[in-house]
């Protein structure tokens, strides 16, 4: 039984990043897992990635986002404002070789079966329906996961926490198959209206799940944008929009 951190959206925003590592050194984490969206948006992706390839806890699972697979793949058609694909060339344009090969070493399909503590699981950039694009939501999980004990998820940068019981023919269990569903949020582009860096913490020794949402200085993500570069993804993070 351990202690995993869940985190994911990171968007190339190392303060971001730092603070949600010096909260998890501080706590009996076991290992992370990683949803996704490790650049764009934000100016330091190479920097993130640095930080993250001598990273001090272990990472378990380090799967693509759709920024990811949008810019490794130059596919930029999914995008739906011209804003972000400015935003998703300008990271591409400015990515290092050394990230690129990291990123191509990653788990490219956007997804991830494995097992935690006995559990079923799976990682998930977006949802079964579409691994990359389509998140999932509490009223609308946009797949199947019955097969699975615990589903990580993110894209949507709206943390969450909550069980879905399918109907299955098990009459141990009442006839009812509980999934536990886990979006931690984003780290370096919240949009639930807290502009604090956000991940979970998963205690599988008793089941419980924390959303965890750490201050750190804006201001030192903010100053980094360059003169032509739009600022609409600098202002929202004052706001958490």
């Amino acid at each position: 039984m351990a202690k995993f951190a869940v985190i994911s959206d990171i968007h190339g925003n190392l303060p971001a990043l730092e603070s949600v590592m010096t909260d998890i050194l501080k706590q009996n984490i076991h290992s992370i897992i990683l949803l996704g969206d490790l650049i764009d948006y934000g100016m330091q992706s190479n920097e993130v990635i640095k930080y993250l390839i001598s990273c001090p806890v272990k990472i378990i699972c380090n799967i693509w986002g759709n920024h990811e697979m949008a810019i490794l793949r130059a596919d930029f058609s999914r995008f739906s404002t011209e804003r972000g694909v400015a935003s998703a060339k300008y990271t591409a344009a400015h990515l290092a070789p050394d990230s690129k090969e990291y990123l191509n070493t990653l788990e490219v399909s956007g997804y991830k079966e494995f097992e935690l503590d006995g559990k079923k699981c799976l990682a998930v950039h977006g949802s079964l329906n579409d691994r990359y694009w389509k998140a999932v939501f509490p009223d609308n999980v946009n797949g199947d996961y019955k097969k699975y004990d615990i589903v990580f998820s993110g894209h949507s940068h709206y943390p969450h926490v909550f069980h879905k019981f399918y109907d299955v023919d098990d009459p141990s269990m009442r006839n009812k198959k509980s999934v536990l569903f886990i979006n931690p949020g984003s780290v370096g582009q919240p949009r639930n209206h807290n502009k604090n860096a956000q991940y979970a913490v998963l205690d599988t020794s008793v089941m419980e799940t924390a959303l965890k949402a750490i201050p750190y200085n804006i201001s030192d993500a903010a100053k980094l944008f360059p003169n032509g570069v739009d600022p609409f993804y600098r202002d929202r993070l004052y706001q958490g929009i």
